[in-house]
């Protein structure tokens, strides 16, 4: 799997932007890493015990701290911070974006939580 070239906080716009060693290149939402979050409180801890997660419109990334030579963790400003960030898991995030920001989509509708869209 490549490693991370470079990766890029932008607070105002709340995203991420990841560079790969193969030129893959990701700008991911705050949000969307938010609702991916690897975390067990995210995840569950097994298959199907996921739990959605509602609300994240607006969430930022306050600091990113380095775990070992093979993923990040990220905090939230919502005081989230148990996710690790494989490089692999970013990846994936990345190139599997659509489909996952899509299932998302449904699931929220599904749940009868469509997501909040700003004004502009």
């Amino acid at each position: 799997m490549p490693k991370p070239t470079e990766l890029n906080l932008h607070r105002q716009s709340r995203v991420l932007e990841i560079r790969y060693e193969d030129g893959a290149h990701f700008t991911l939402s705050c949000e969307y890493l938010r609702v991916y979050s690897p975390s067990a409180e995210v995840q569950g801890h097994g298959p199907g015990q996921g739990v959605l997660q509602l609300g994240k419109e607006d969430v930022g990334i306050d600091r990113i701290e380095p775990v070992g030579n093979y993923a990040v963790c990220l905090h939230f400003d919502d005081e989230h911070n148990t996710g690790i960030y494989s490089w692999d898991y970013l990846y994936r995030l990345g190139t599997e974006h659509e489909m996952l920001w899509q299932s998302y989509l449904a699931a929220l509708e599904q749940a009868g939580q469509p997501r909040k869209i700003k004004p502009s």
